[in-house]
């Protein structure tokens, strides 16, 4: 495994996570080959979230280790998430065409709509 960039900057545990459900998402589906080659990407560029031990120090993680330790993540959880947004953020925020959902939408149909009318 190569090492990283010194330049690359630490990856927030949410962009960690992303990319381990991106990667678990495509594993079981046609683009499979794409996802073997971005969980070398995230391996080499050591971009998964990684395990902290008792005393708090951080340890890389392979993907399959990821996957062991994340049973509960099913290989369609990143689907998953995205069909619970939109019908919650509905219920907070109505968008201006009811029962048109989309990941794409654009302004009042945005999942990055705010109350205000604003995008976040």
């Amino acid at each position: 495994m190569a090492e990283p960039s010194p330049a690359r900057r630490p990856v927030p545990l949410i962009e960690s996570e992303l990319y381990f459900l991106i990667a678990r998402y495509l594993s079981a589906g046609p683009c499979r080959r794409a996802a073997q080659v971005l969980v070398q990407e995230l391996e080499q560029y050591q971009l998964l979230p990684k395990r902290l031990d008792w005393e708090g120090n951080e340890h890389n993680r392979s993907y399959e280790e990821l996957v062991l330790s994340n049973k509960h993540v099913a290989p369609d959880h990143l689907l998953q998430i995205c069909q619970r947004i939109g019908p919650m953020l509905d219920k907070e925020i109505p968008p201006s065409i009811s029962r048109v959902t989309s990941l794409l939408g654009a302004g009042r149909q945005s999942l990055l709509r705010t109350a205000k009318g604003t995008l976040i």
